[in-house]
């Protein structure tokens, strides 16, 4: 089952009207802004004159991926800048800081992810408390050619979580991910030795439906339909990009009702092709047995992540031969196809008392010799160019290896909403999936539910304001 506790969301969005920013860094003359771009140069460039003897300070969620790897990234951050690092990691950072925070003595770096339980980060958002780190996009990555922007996959600092206010500025890094995809057996596909063809384009995905039908194997499976969310979401790029994604995530009901209808539609037509043992083993207990289905050649196709592997090590009935293979959504149209990712995030604070020392310790994050650290200690992976290079893991490089010229990353989800009594948005979208797959409740009244749901919580949120 998902290892995620939460779903990332990117939770702020309804604060995207909002005015926020560096004043300083607004009301800087051009001359000035000429200076502080010179400086960046310098300190990337000979950061052990710039930084020799300054004091980092540093909290973080000790996590999944455990603090190995950030021991070995900050001992190498401080050898190479003379820098000390003065670095705490907690399982619950939150109530470890929050102190420091109230006391406007708030470490200048911050690990910590939106969607905690806590809501620290959510907090720190709404009342300004980050700084502005769209100039980290332009520094040189020390000891590198490349430019911090340059190295981070395309898409990753372009989403309602890394700019909350939408004012075309960065305050969050994107840190680790993990894309989630359609999972396989390579073995039924001629890159594995097989008979079919692997789809690019959803006509063609339907097509493989029809034709693994006269072998008797199903085209589609899922675990439990929890797991359309990540599917959902690449859809929704495939079908409008960013920008339909993020009306649908704010729960515009004109969008769900008109530009989304692609969406409906193409799953339930999707779920014409589903195993039909499916819905009665899509639940907490017996979603493994629908996972098994590719597993043993019974369905071609399952929407998972990447601890699927880990997951069903040891599952038993497993067809001869059988890798796993990982592919992203086919496309809908313009031959783009999208891989949903979920991504932690680490911010400079507003108060830091060293920030361009910060600035630096971020740049370097996504440096080469960052980024193996974290993967050999641990098995993080940062959102960089060509990864997947650095990675050892066979399993491991498959997973890291699916973005490429016609492959980008979707990212985000959900924006803060109220409750609103008997609503939930994500059981009117992927719950009552189970049922139009029972032939229980059509396309067009599963559709006309989501509408209904979206006007619902909108009207909650503009209540709100």
């Amino acid at each position: 089952m998902k290892k995620w506790k939460t779903t990332l969301v990117a939770l702020l969005a309804v604060f995207a009207l909002t005015s926020c920013g560096n004043n300083k860094a607004n009301d800087s003359s051009n001359n000035e802004a000429s200076n502080k771009s010179s400086e960046t140069e310098k300190s990337s460039d000979n950061s052990e004159k710039a930084f020799e003897g300054k004091t980092l300070t540093l909290a973080g969620l000790d996590g999944g991926y455990g603090t190995k790897g950030w021991k070995k990234v900050i001992a190498n951050f401080e050898k190479k800048t003379g820098a000390k690092v003065e670095a705490k990691f907690e399982k619950n950072i939150h109530e470890v800081i929050r102190p420091e925070i109230q006391a406007g003595n708030a470490p200048d770096v911050i690990y910590n992810n939106i969607g905690q339980e806590s809501g620290l980060t959510e907090t720190m958002i709404k009342e300004k408390m980050l700084m502005d780190i769209s100039d980290v996009l332009d520094k040189k990555v020390p000891g590198e050619d490349k430019t911090v922007g340059e190295k981070i996959i395309p898409g990753f600092t372009d989403t309602a979580v890394t700019n909350p206010y939408g004012d075309g500025k960065t305050y969050l890094a994107p840190l680790f991910y993990s894309p989630t995809g359609l999972w396989y057996n390579k073995a039924m596909f001629k890159d594995g030795g097989g008979k079919y063809e692997l789809p690019k384009t959803m006509d063609e995905f339907l097509a493989l439906g029809e034709e693994a039908k006269k072998d008797k194997i199903s085209l589609f499976t899922y675990p439990t339909t929890g797991y359309f969310d990540t599917f959902s979401f690449a859809m929704f790029y495939n079908i409008g990009g960013n920008e339909l994604f993020d009306k649908l995530m704010n729960y515009d009901a004109k969008a769900w009702e008109n530009e989304a209808t692609p969406y409906f539609e193409t799953v339930g037509k999707i779920l014409e092709y589903l195993n039909p043992n499916t819905v009665a083993q899509a639940n907490n207990e017996s979603f493994t047995q629908n996972q098994l289905q590719v597993m043993k050649n019974e369905a071609l196709f399952m929407p998972n992540g990447t601890w699927v592997v880990e997951e069903m090590k040891d599952a038993k009935g497993v067809a001869d031969g059988f890798e796993w293979g990982f592919m992203p959504l086919p496309s809908m149209k313009d031959g783009e196809r999208y891989a949903y990712s979920w991504f932690e995030q680490i911010f400079v604070t507003q108060t830091a008392k060293e920030p361009e020392l910060a600035k630096e310790f971020l740049a370097y994050l996504y440096s080469d010799e960052a980024a193996k650290a974290f993967i050999e200690n641990g098995g993080a992976v940062q959102p960089i160019n060509d990864v997947e290079n650095m990675i050892t893991d066979e399993n491991q490089k498959l997973f890291y290896s699916i973005y490429g010229d016609d492959v980008k990353a979707a990212l985000g989800g959900w924006a803060a909403a109220p409750a609103v009594e008997g609503v939930d948005m994500s059981k009117e979208l992927f719950d009552a999936i189970n049922s139009v797959a029972n032939k229980d409740k059509s396309v067009k009244d599963w559709q006309k539910d989501v509408v209904s749901a979206a006007q619902k919580i909108s009207e909650a949120v503009k209540a709100e304001k």
